[in-house]
């Protein structure tokens, strides 16, 4: 993958990917690690390599966006749906795919559910990534959107599955079609769900003939294909 560099003004590149130095937002150990290669680089490497061109891609959690860029750059996807609840995350990753000339990338500000309507989400303004030390206040909880998961999937229909959602993963993933999807990236978040969630999460993607690739795999992150040659 590309170095990571700085360029002109409050612009940093990392993994070809350009990005506002936005520190209201990303916490200080994003930003070192999207200076160093390592943010998420399991899970982009991963993405990378399950996703082709003309695929269709849906993003659960969009982090910094860096995932939704460097896939929508390298890939020519048909499109990818990013579902990302923090409002001001939201806009920022729309920010960097209009900066990185990304036309094929949708943002929804809202998040996945059993039922369409609205729920309670909590966030922390400018401590995307943050670890417990650096809070610098209380969490705000803020009301947002929430789309039906089953109607979403239908008609996203997507051959890709990028998953990356603080433990929701356990509830979710069994809700949704998986019968079409090709290929998944999972971060797991074993220390909120339990063992339960992460079998939830297998029995899921087993009972709609995706196995778990190891190849692909590192500890969290998890990748399943629905076919793969045995070597």
């Amino acid at each position: 993958m590309d170095g990571a560099v700085v360029l002109q003004g409050n612009i940093v590149q990392s993994m070809g990917v350009k990005f506002r130095h936005r520190p209201d937002l990303v916490a200080p150990r994003v930003r070192h690690a999207l200076r160093a290669n390592t943010y998420a680089a399991q899970q982009t490497r991963a993405a990378l390599k399950v996703t082709y061109a003309g695929d269709r891609v849906l993003e659960l959690g969009g982090g910094v966006g860096l995932v939704s860029a460097v896939l929508a750059k390298r890939r020519d996807l048909k499109h990818i749906h990013i579902y990302e609840p923090n409002a001001p995350m939201a806009d920022h990753i729309r920010d960097t795919h209009a900066l990185n000339t990304i036309d094929n990338a949708i943002v929804h500000t809202a998040i996945l559910g059993k039922r369409k309507g609205t729920a309670p989400f909590e966030v922390r303004a400018g401590l995307f990534g943050a670890s417990p030390k650096e809070a610098d206040g209380p969490a705000s909880t803020e009301t947002v959107d929430v789309q039906n998961v089953k109607a979403q999937v239908k008609a996203i229909r997507p051959d890709v599955l990028i998953c990356d959602i603080d433990g929701a993963e356990a509830a979710l993933i069994p809700l949704m079609d998986l019968n079409k999807v090709r290929a998944a990236v999972v971060t797991l978040n074993p220390q909120t769900t339990g063992p339960e969630g992460v079998t939830a999460v297998f029995q899921a993607f087993m009972a709609a003939g995706l196995s778990y690739f190891p190849k692909l795999s590192s500890q969290k992150v998890v990748t399943f294909r629905r076919a793969w040659p045995v070597k």
